[in-house]
């Protein structure tokens, strides 16, 4: 062990593209965060009016909330799961777990409107627009993500504690006592910082259930400066506190082991010896009965309404189009950034660290700060599309580091063990080593990576409504306008095509992330 050790030490490829992904990242973050940092210093404590006092406080409101409610759901549900073990559908329902992940924001709003809306299906229960809304809109997509964070670290218990916990017959507050809860309280912590996070810095959500300036946050304020009042001061001012927040969240999440933690393949784990009683099952059902509740009638109003109202115009292919070049061009820069730097991670402690802040570095500045430095800097040079182009590119692929960090790093790890040592053997490095060591070691991992990437900037609307045109549209972008002239009908066709095409490639990642 000690001799694998020392080879995989020994072998240190090279610094300079790793250098260069390190200054091109500080170039774009320095870009977006000192413009920012100057006008904002320049303004002083004149700059915290009452406006971004009360923005700053419904953007902590809602994303509170969306917290509380996220993980009070996501909770229970991840424990009825691992109690209740096998049952028919479990699989299935896994699967749901991982869906809300991958869909676009745009499309699961388009159903939502379609359930709860004015003339949706339970139209009229609430107001759909407005806190509702958005509280509704993020339990959508976080009480899964907590479920499914929960849920790993419960079947990491080793079924050794499920027999002695039988054995000494503890009740069920017990068995949460002194079992799981302990297993799972570092989890709970992180995965709900990790949705406050998520939630502070949701912006279609917001933007299009917000209902006005009463209910609007600090992402959705700042795109408001810049594109409908051009204030980039305000902007500036906004963007600083919003920084600010994320940072001190960022910071408090490394306390538990950071925001993206390592979640394994849901799968069944030792067997269980509560939750048999008659009681224990109605209530665990219940509680998986109240999340399909909430997932299904979203998803199967959008395919029952948008099935009929897909039409295949000049303008929707022309998004289409748009869309898979942009996601494709962000997926690979994403790729060729991190390639180089988990390269150098994997066999060093100091670069480990330094490559950890530098992909989350586009998490801790946020999509709309950044934008705003971007914007004030190059606001001489505003118009051409294939600067727009640029800087959706460039913003997408920065949001997505962290997730083909996740998936690429571990990968070289592995192929590093394994294949450092004869490497250095035969004298393999550089281009050689690549094509016929690295490359086929971790195709798999770079094509999920890529795929991953892929869908995250398909999905995406912050970048494209920041930095879009008239004439430069996607499809999330497309679908904001059908709903802004309010041709619903199209909006609802559009996000089934988006739909389908994240669909496809999601299923193609998982395909890819089995063993």
């Amino acid at each position: 062990m000690a001799e694998r050790h020392n080879a995989v030490i020994a072998y240190r490829p090279s610094r300079a593209p790793a250098i260069l992904a390190l200054a091109i990242l500080g170039l774009a973050l320095g870009a977006g965060f000192l413009p920012v940092l100057l006008l904002g210093l320049r303004q002083g404590i004149a700059g915290l009016d009452s406006y971004l006092l009360r923005v700053l406080m419904f953007t902590l409101l809602q994303a509170g909330l969306s917290t509380v409610l996220s993980v009070a759901l996501g909770l229970p549900l991840a424990r009825a799961l691992a109690r209740q073990g096998t049952f028919p559908g479990r699989s299935i329902l896994l699967r749901l777990l991982n869906l809300p992940l991958a869909l676009p924001a745009i499309v699961v709003i388009i159903g939502l409107i379609e359930v709860y809306g004015s003339g949706g299906w339970f139209g009229g229960v609430f107001s759909l627009y407005g806190l509702t809304g958005i509280l509704l809109a993020h339990l959508f997509f976080n009480a899964p993500l907590a479920a499914r964070l929960i849920l790993a670290d419960l079947e990491r218990i080793p079924e050794e504690s499920w027999k002695l916990a039988a054995q000494l017959g503890l009740a069920s507050w017990s068995l949460w006592r002194f079992v799981e809860w302990p297993a799972i309280r570092n989890g709970v912590a992180s995965a709900a910082l990790l949705i406050f996070l998520l939630c502070a810095s949701s912006f279609a959500v917001v933007l299009t259930l917000g209902g006005g300036p009463a209910a609007t946050t600090l992402e959705v304020a700042i795109y408001q400066s810049l594109r409908a009042d051009f204030d980039p001061q305000r902007a500036a001012m906004l963007a600083l506190v919003q920084f600010g927040l994320c940072a001190v969240s960022a910071l408090v999440a490394q306390r538990w082991g950071g925001l993206l933690q390592d979640v394994p393949m849901l799968r069944l784990a030792g067997r269980r010896f509560d939750g048999r009683r008659i009681v224990a099952r109605l209530l665990d059902l219940g509680l998986i009965a109240l999340f399909l509740f909430i997932l299904l009638p979203p998803l199967l109003a959008l395919v029952a309404s948008g099935i009929t109202h897909v039409s295949m115009t000049i303008l929707l292919l022309r998004a289409l189009l748009t869309s898979l070049v942009l996601a494709s061009a962000s997926a690979v820069l994403a790729f060729l950034l991190v390639w180089p730097l988990a390269m150098l991670a994997v066999r060093s402690t100091s670069w480990r660290r330094l490559v950890a802040v530098a992909v989350l570095a586009a998490w801790i500045v946020p999509p709309a700060a950044l934008a705003t430095g971007w914007f004030i800097s190059l606001i001489a040079y505003a118009g051409p599309v294939w600067l727009s182009a640029l800087l959706v590119i460039a913003m997408n692929a920065m949001m997505a580091l962290p997730f083909v960090a996740r998936v690429l790093t571990p990968a070289l790890s592995r192929s590093a063990e394994s294949h450092d040592r004869l490497c250095l053997s035969l004298g393999l490095r550089g281009w050689n080593r690549f094509r016929a060591v690295e490359l086929p070691a971790v195709r798999q991992a770079s094509g999920l990576a890529l795929v991953m990437a892929l869908i995250l900037s398909l999905g995406d609307l912050t970048a494209i409504s920041l930095f879009g045109t008239q004439d430069f549209v996607t499809l999330p972008a497309l679908i904001y306008r059908q709903m802004g002239s309010y041709r619903f009908d199209e909006a609802i066709g559009t996000a089934v095509v988006l739909g389908l095409v994240v669909l496809v490639f999601s299923l193609l990642a998982d395909r890819w992330s089995k063993p």
